[in-house]
């Protein structure tokens, strides 16, 4: 399976082996879903921990107006984190003019202007490489989240590919985030959004029934319960004690249809996810009808960013016109 959009030696990894990239903007405003405070809070610790105390850079500069270009250079990827980047450079009195819409397909071509940031020289410095790593991040994982929703779309696939939590320590929110300009479920945010008990859950309680009955106690009825289960007769268990989600985790394809459809039967309300070991590559062989979600930890582990740089513009002399006497 070959890209359409061949950008040269440099090309990463998916841009070989996924599908040629149908991208839309998305259909609602994202941003509408970040607290301005949570995006003010984490522009501060991003820049206090790039800049801890001189930036001794900053004299070289100084704080008069200059104008810097915003250049992605990855063609056919998605822009995402605009949120971010724009909080970032907001907190250093910049402000950041967009040439794109948050989902929007950059390219074909090599490089491609995407913003222009204004403000002191320093200022503009100072906010670079944070908000660079933040729309770097965010948009190589909606760029890949786009795809794999095209690897499913194509299929005819009625259930959510999902992310998972195997993401940055203190840059989750970012992911997730872009998980969504992506297009793909975000699964769940974090240990308080869904009881999930996996294999070390259930030994450590005895059995899967004890696990469900002891996290239904707590629960109660506001959240849902899913089980990592490793054969079909687990999830029957799990099923049978009162879960919502079953997970057959690490079952091979086929093993996974015939586990699947064999649940669906005997519980049509529960959810069949499956998960562990789903690749890009082997997405087509996972899809089933009798399969609701997948989830891939691939989205955000080893996913490779969007090369984006930001380039200061030299100032334009003005031309000396001499008068002849």
């Amino acid at each position: 399976m070959t890209r359409s959009c061949h950008v040269g030696a440099s090309t990463t990894f998916w841009h070989h082996v996924l599908p040629p990239l149908k991208m839309t903007t998305p259909q609602y405003d994202l941003s509408n879903t970040l607290p301005p405070h949570t995006l003010t809070r984490l522009a501060r610790e991003w820049l206090a921990e790039d800049t801890p105390n001189f930036d001794p850079a900053g004299l070289c500069v100084g704080s008069h107006e200059v104008e810097a270009r915003l250049l992605c250079k990855t063609p056919c990827s998605m822009l995402a984190g605009r949120p971010f980047f724009t909080a970032v450079f907001t907190e250093l009195s910049c402000a950041v003019e967009w040439a794109h819409k948050e989902g929007a397909q950059l390219g074909p071509n090599a490089v491609t202007q995407t913003a222009v940031v204004r403000g002191p020289a320093r200022c503009i410095l100072l906010g670079e490489r944070p908000a660079l790593n933040c729309l770097a991040r965010a948009s190589g994982i909606a760029t890949r989240c786009s795809q794999l929703q095209s690897i499913a779309r194509e299929a005819d696939w009625h259930g959510h590919v999902a992310g998972t939590r195997k993401t940055t320590p203190g840059f989750r929110l970012v992911e997730k985030y872009a998980m969504l300009v992506g297009g793909v479920s975000i699964h769940r945010q974090d240990l308080s959004g869904m009881v999930m008990l996996k294999d070390n859950h259930i030994w450590a309680s005895g059995s899967i029934t004890q696990a469900v009955r002891d996290a239904r106690s707590v629960c109660g009825f506001s959240s849902k319960i899913e089980v990592e289960c490793g054969s079909r007769e687990e999830g029957s268990e799990a099923a049978t004690a009162g879960a919502d989600i079953v997970m057959l985790d690490n079952f091979k394809p086929q093993e996974l249809h015939a586990a699947a459809k064999l649940l669906k039967e005997e519980f049509p309300s529960v959810l069949i996810e499956a998960s562990g070991g789903v690749t890009p590559d082997s997405l087509p062989q996972y899809l089933s009808p009798h399969v609701d979600i997948i989830s891939l930890g691939c989205i955000t582990q080893g996913c490779p960013v969007v090369d984006f740089s930001l380039k200061v513009q030299k100032p334009v002399p003005f031309p000396i016109i001499f008068q002849s006497k």
